[in-house]
């Protein structure tokens, strides 16, 4: 537990009044105007640097050359079919990553922006799986500013210049706009879900300007926070002597990234609504099939405030009005004409002919007067379409329904409701933000590692049901054949006392959408069959009641890695869903308990051995939801087989305990148990020895990918472990006390086992093995205590083992890799040099340091865990680091070259957050205590013994009538 103790840690001071006068931000003390406290700050003539991408050393590569040539075979065949393959390395985007993001834009599950610091709108994943990393430069604010009659003027794009054709006047194009902000007296200022520019004096040294960012994005409210609607809100302060005439213009290609604003039949429209929300849609059509989307980019008109817009202009010569003319036109008069509001939609436009539109708000500002300004951007793309055929509505259709109008309800709901968000952003944010004990820079870290949950490719559809106009072209070959599962009396009952005792019909499994085989050798079929019983109790997703149904939510492992929810990777970023929306995480846990219970018979290769297999086994948890099918085709991966994998049943285990624990949802533990209990029978084919642990077979079978594994690891055996504990405190929970007093024992077992074959006297090998690195110090050996702990169960390990374990990797992975200075990384020898056996023994996980940094507060070191996340904040964050902010990269080298930008393990720092205030939930949650007395003989152990009448364990919950086991007495 954490001690009350003051974090005595050196802090990284980052007080606003060193990026913004003191005066200036007086100026903007009122109406949420002023930037934070704390925030992270940027200037905006910072240098945004190329980042430096990942390479492979001449020996790594003569290794996984094979790997690579089936790999690259296996990404033409995708691309062939019209698909991009999950993993591919061999593509590069044309924009080369630099260190410029910022907060992106909207809510979750909805397509996401991003915009950069310095103000540009980039990072475009509107398309499910596709992300165009490019900024459209098109989309830009503008300031006109005019005083004295007149006489003086000023006029700016509010971002640096750094547009390709900058001083062409000749040019009818962007490049003829007033790109006049030098950006050293402008800051930005970031706390997701908001942001804050401030131009203070830029480029009207007598104006003040804060432009303030808010997205919905508001922990525990499923409404407001799958909205795609982002606002901006200009707060101006005028210091001259002379009233100022403002103009603020806001410019929007019908663009969702890339090329797509060439692509043609685009229209845009112009609108008046409802309490002088006023602005133009935008409708775009999209290419290969995909749902239309349409933009609203809109201004709130106000008896200070005067909005016009121009529905319509191109960026060349041809076009009717230009761009160039349109900046003129705003120069010469400082908004447009009243009419354009009538012009009604445009003509369609033509291939290679890209459309803008844009919005002016205006207002007079008196000598040291005031003004406010709000503009609001949304975009309604209510299907999402995936590639193999199957299409769902988003979650925000729930509310706004299916039509692409629904962009102009969602911005002038925005537009009216932002305030509302703000105060309850607030709320969550600031007891944590208040915490003097925590350092400075985790307090701003934290909140703003979350931009993943917007940005990292995130789909949320409003329940399970697919969408009304949905066509399934998937080809025939890849049809799955499906069978409805029949479960009767006899069935259950051939064996040794039997878990239901009813008769009844399942339908079949809809959500996972694959079919159960039935055939195999005899423990598989033994093991099919107990699931078969288990699977029709399973709740589905669209029977839930209103209040319940949140609907179904996908994330991908990262957008270069394009798999929707890998788990392997879940286990340290489900925290931030578990604290922050913990009914999508458990509908998450309820799609991966239902995917154990199902089988796919297709057959694969995999790419590392060159072997083939199937799809998905029964009673393995799969590693993703699929890429091109999500819930229908699982385990896109294709690199090995992940039904062989060693910690993705055991982190099922875990992760359902925690949230079990947590939530104290005992509906859903009876649904989700027998998916527990069959993932943990279905572990007992790799005890090849009898010993109570978990062998490892010898290849890369966990997260680490690359990193082989021979005999008992400390990685997966203390997954194990922790796994036969948790399974024993839920099974004692539901009522299954025999499966319960079953796991106790192999824990013993097991544990004995572990230790003796593991524990070296300061910490505990990679493995049991005889290789070049089966005494490195692994940074995540002690991941099982790390959940264990979590969940408010007992230690694995006594006091000395774990504080002697993470000493060792503080010492060693984290204070000899830069001093500390980069996080901890992935293996060490233990003379003191990097483990380079492979190339992700080598890296530096930043998930992985978040989650060994919980561990250490956990195991009350909190000097040790604070330094050790530091080092992510300072390569990765900080003005120092490589650049890495709001796009944290899976993981990076000792020199800085980084794998996978835009990952989702980095959400882990959310655990630290949960080691800090465990919930009372876990705080006051029964606990087993592995010492009882032990019911059965170790010698007679099998995890597959039954335990009779599951009747029993729903009466004991009292939700019997509420849950799915609905048994005939």
């Amino acid at each position: 537990m954490i001690t009350g103790n003051i974090f005595h840690h050196r802090k990284n001071s980052w007080p606003p009044e060193e990026y913004v006068s003191r005066n200036t931000l007086q100026l903007f003390d009122f109406d949420s105007a002023a930037p934070p406290t704390h925030a992270w700050r940027r200037r905006l003539n910072s240098h945004a640097n190329i980042l430096k991408e990942f390479s492979v050393t001449f020996m790594e590569a003569i290794k996984m050359v094979r790997l690579g040539i089936r790999l690259w075979s296996y990404v033409r065949e995708e691309a062939s079919h019209g698909r991009k393959a999950p993993i591919d390395p061999f593509t590069r985007e044309s924009c080369k990553p630099s260190a410029s993001q910022g907060v992106p834009l909207g809510g979750m599950g909805s397509g996401s922006i991003s915009r950069g610091f310095r103000g540009e709108f980039r990072q475009w994943q509107i398309v499910p799986g596709t992300c165009n990393t490019s900024p459209v430069m098109a989309n830009q604010f503008s300031i006109f500013i005019s005083r004295d009659g007149g006489k003086k003027k000023y006029a700016s794009v509010l971002a640096p210049g750094q547009h390709e054709g900058l001083g062409k006047t000749s040019d009818e194009g962007i490049s003829s706009w007033g790109w006049n902000l030098n950006g050293q007296h402008s800051t930005y200022h970031a706390l997701f879900p908001r942001a804050w520019t401030i131009y203070d004096g830029e480029p009207d040294p007598d104006l003040k300007v804060s432009c303030r960012q808010i997205s919905p994005f508001i922990p525990h409210n499923y409404r407001d926070s799958s909205l795609p609607t982002a606002v901006f809100v200009y707060t101006l302060v005028n210091t001259g002597k002379e009233r100022a005439k403002v103009s603020l213009l806001f410019s929007w290609a019908n663009s969702i990234g890339g090329i797509s604003d060439l692509s043609g039949e685009h229209v845009n429209e112009p609108f008046i609504g409802e309490d002088g929300v006023s602005g133009v849609l935008l409708h775009h059509k999209t290419a290969k099939g995909n749902p239309p989307v349409t933009f609203a980019v809109a201004a709130s008109e106000t008896q200070n405030v005067n909005v016009t817009v121009l529905p319509c202009f191109g960026l060349t010569e041809g076009s009717f009005v230009t761009a160039k003319k349109m900046w003129g036109k705003m120069m010469e008069d400082g908004q447009f004409d009243r009419e354009n509001f009538n012009c009604g939609p445009s003509m369609p436009s033509s291939p290679g002919e890209t459309l803008c539109a844009a919005v002016s708000a205006s207002a007079w500002v008196e000598p040291h007067g005031k003004c406010t300004i709000a503009f609001s951007l949304a975009w309604s793309s209510p299907k999402v379409k995936f590639l193999k055929g199957s299409s769902y509505n988003r979650r925000y259709t729930k509310f706004y329904g299916t039509s692409g109008r629904a962009a102009q309800d969602l911005v002038h709901d925005a537009l009216t409701n932002y305030k509302c968000w703000e105060e309850e952003i607030e709320k969550w944010q600031s007891p944590i933000l208040k915490d003097k004990r925590l350092p400075e820079w985790y307090k701003f870290t934290l909140f703003n590692e979350l931009y993943f949950l917007v940005a990292g490719g995130t789909v949320w559809i409003d329940s399970s049901l697919l969408s009304s106009d949905v066509k399934n072209d998937q080809d025939p070959p890849m049809k799955v054949e499906r069978k409805d599962v029949k479960a009767t009396e006899d069935e259950m009952n051939c064996r040794r006392g039997t878990v239901f005792e009813h008769t009844s019909t399942s339908c079949g499994n809809g959500s996972a959408g694959v079919g159960i085989k039935q055939n195999g050798d005899s423990t598989i079929t033994r093991k099919k069959r107990t699931s078969r019983q288990f699977s029709h109790h399973l709740k589905s997703q669209d029977q839930l009641d209103g209040d319940e149904d949140v609907g179904r939510f996908l994330y991908l492992e990262g957008v270069e890695y394009i798999m929707w929810c890998t788990y392997d990777v879940h286990f340290y970023a489900s925290f931030a869903l578990l604290e922050l929306f913990p009914k999508i995480e458990l509908n998450i846990q309820r799609d991966f308990a239902k995917a154990v219970l199902s089988e796919d018979g297709r057959k694969v290769k995999f790419l590392a051995e060159g072997n083939h297999g199937i799809r998905k086994a029964i009673g393995a948890v799969p590693h993703d939801l699929g890429t091109h099918d999500p819930w229908n085709e699982l385990n896109a991966y294709n690199i090995h087989d992940t039904s062989k994998w060693k910690d993705l049943n055991p982190k099922f285990v875990l992760q359902v305990y925690r949230d079990f624990a947590a939530t104290g949802d005992m509906t859903f533990g009876i649904d989700v148990w027998p998916a527990v209990r069959t993932a943990m029978e279905y572990m007992e084919q790799f005890d090849r020895d009898d010993d109570g642990l978990i062998e490892n077979d010898g290849f890369p079978d966990q997260t680490y990918d690359a990193w082989t594994v021979h005999g008992v690891s400390a990685y997966c055996g203390c997954l194990w472990l922790a796994a036969l504990q948790s399974a024993a405190a839920m099974a004692q929970q539901v009522g299954d006390k025999f499966f319960a007093e079953t796991c106790k024992s192999k824990f013993f077992s097991a544990k004995i086992a572990f230790e003796k074959k593991l524990w070296n006297g300061s910490y505990f090998n990679y493995d049991s093995g005889s290789s070049s690195n089966s005494k490195s110090i692994q940074a995540d050996q002690l991941a099982g205590q790390w959940y264990t702990l979590s969940s408010g169960l007992p230690p694995l390990f006594d006091e000395f083992k774990t504080r002697s374990a993470l000493q060792k990797i503080y010492d060693f992975n984290v204070m000899k890799v830069e001093g500390g200075r980069m996080g901890a990384v992935n293996g060490m020898h233990p003379n003191g040099k990097v483990d380079e056996s492979c190339m992700q023994s080598r890296e530096i996980w930043t998930g992985v340091t978040y989650a060994v940094a919980a561990n250490m507060l956990l195991a009350g070191m909190e000097e040790e865990a604070f330094t050790t996340a530091e080092g992510i904040f300072i390569a990765g964050w900080s003005e120092e680091g490589f650049g890495y902010w709001f796009q944290t990269p899976e993981g990076w080298t000792i020199d800085g070259h980084f794998r996978s930008l835009i990952y989702m393990r980095p959400l882990a720092i959310w655990s630290m957050q949960w080691a800090l205030s465990i919930p009372k939930a876990i705080l006051e949650a029964p606990k087993i205590n592995m010492m009882d007395r032990i019911l059965i003989s170790p010698a007679t152990f099998s995890l597959s013994l039954p335990e009779t009448g599951v009747r029993k364990i729903a009466n004991k919950a009292g939700c019997f009538g509420n849950s799915a086991l609905q048994c005939t007495c």
